[in-house]
């Protein structure tokens, strides 16, 4: 079985992560009640029994749900790797499972296998394909966790051995190359458990990734609260799950939604301090993204077409000296990117930066490949400083992406106090 390349998930920087399943057609509310949070917990949040959550797979027929529309979307969007929900907490299964028929194969109308879709529509498109597996938290089976409850009495172990692992082992076994395996809320599991799971992935496809919420200090990489962004560069690799409103699975009444400048500043940010952006959409139970996803992320997608070179593959940027609110800085081996803000606030048009000690070669604005001048001197304290003059069209723009030719390879701030 081929697999990804070695370095995949550093330079892709940005992915797309999809939560679907029998929730999304409650839309965060049942028989007159709103879940208070994440509308793929409503389950859980208000106490449906799993007698009337059940009948719900009988409705699940999301006729407008087109893998190869999502895969083309993903590219438009500039997403480098999507992640699926296979199984999220409420333990319904997106695909075909030979030991559980709580899955979209058996229990509903259409009998389809959407992993197995968007697998497909993701090779063609050369998306890397990962899988979100909620390992500890199932509410169907008896012996799942569920959170919040009391899990004393539960005999984890079957749950383990009927359920989780031989689905890890289908899922990994049977859909082709996945880049990730993206587990969620541990809970209460043993270091051994978790261990287990590991090596179960590695074992079935070595250069998969698993994801640090595997739990107990495991997986090939950090994962962060989500929507939480770290105040400064972390020593391994890390990545950040996103909303573009308040709930990762669809929520009719959310509709707190972030505008596509929010968007791109978070990826900034997080690409500058070394991190990856999986950014959520939530499919309505017909399988359609909302509208208001798509306009946020087309734009933002939009920006990406023209200033990609200044994110995919980028390295951390140590601390800049002072502070930019409206300035972001990612790197690339002898280029330094600068995306700016607004740049009309800055008299002149001229983004004056003090204490970089790299040389400037060069510099131009990425969108349209556009050189501009600029001016490289010493202070009277003798302190470096940078001025970029930008063009007059630069005006009215809500963000330019300048790239910088440096000497050196690395970036330079000079400290402060010497």
């Amino acid at each position: 079985m081929s697999s990804y390349p070695k370095n995949w998930f550093l330079d892709a920087k940005y992915g797309l992560f999809i939560h679907f399943g029998l929730y999304s057609l409650l839309g965060g509310e049942y028989k007159g009640k709103v879940t208070p949070f994440f509308s793929e917990w409503i389950m859980n949040d208000l106490n449906i029994p799993l007698s009337e959550y059940e009948q719900l797979a009988a409705q699940f027929d999301p006729f407008e749900f087109d893998a190869d529309k999502i895969a083309e979307s993903a590219l438009r969007w500039g997403t480098r790797y999507l992640c699926f929900t296979a199984k999220h907490h409420d333990g319904f299964a997106l695909f075909g499972s030979s030991c559980s028929d709580y899955n979209s194969v058996c229990r509903t109308p259409s009998r389809r296998d959407y992993v197995s879709e968007l697998a497909e529509a993701c090779r063609k498109k050369g998306i890397v394909f990962c899988l979100y597996y909620s390992q500890a938290q199932d509410w169907h089976h008896p012996d799942g966790y569920v959170a919040y409850h009391d899990n004393q009495n539960k005999n984890f172990r079957r749950y383990l051995d009927e359920k989780c692992l031989p689905q890890l082992t289908e899922l990994l076994s049977d859909y082709g190359p996945i880049g990730m395996m993206w587990f969620d809320t541990p809970m209460g599991m043993k270091a051994e458990e978790c261990e287990e799971i590991y090596q179960l992935v590695k074992k079935l496809q070595p250069e998969c990734l698993v994801s640090g919420r595997i739990g107990n200090g495991l997986g090939d990489y950090f994962c962060t609260q989500d929507n939480r962004l770290p105040a400064f560069p972390l020593k391994r690799k890390w990545e950040i799950p996103g909303t573009l409103n308040r709930s990762f699975g669809y929520k009719k009444s959310d509709t707190n939604w972030d505008s596509a400048e929010t968007v791109i500043r978070k990826l900034v940010k997080i690409v500058s301090r070394g991190g990856n952006y999986l950014l959520n959409v939530g499919p309505d139970g017909s399988g359609k993204i909302p509208e208001e996803s798509t306009k946020i992320m087309d734009e933002a997608g939009e920006f990406l077409s023209e200033n990609g070179e200044a994110f995919y593959g980028a390295e951390a940027v140590p601390p800049y000296v002072y502070e930019t609110p409206d300035i972001y800085f990612t790197h690339k081996p002898h280029r330094l990117f600068l995306t700016v803000f607004h740049p009309g606030q800055f008299p002149e048009l001229t983004v004056a930066l003090p204490n970089i000690a790299n040389i400037p070669q060069s510099a131009k604005i990425l969108r349209g490949n556009r050189p501009i001048a600029f001016n490289y001197r010493k202070t009277l304290e003798n302190d470096s400083y940078w001025e970029f003059f930008l063009p007059p069209d630069a005006e009215n723009q809500t963000v330019v992406v300048i790239c910088v030719e440096t000497q050196e390879a690395d970036v330079r701030f000079e400290p402060l106090d010497g």
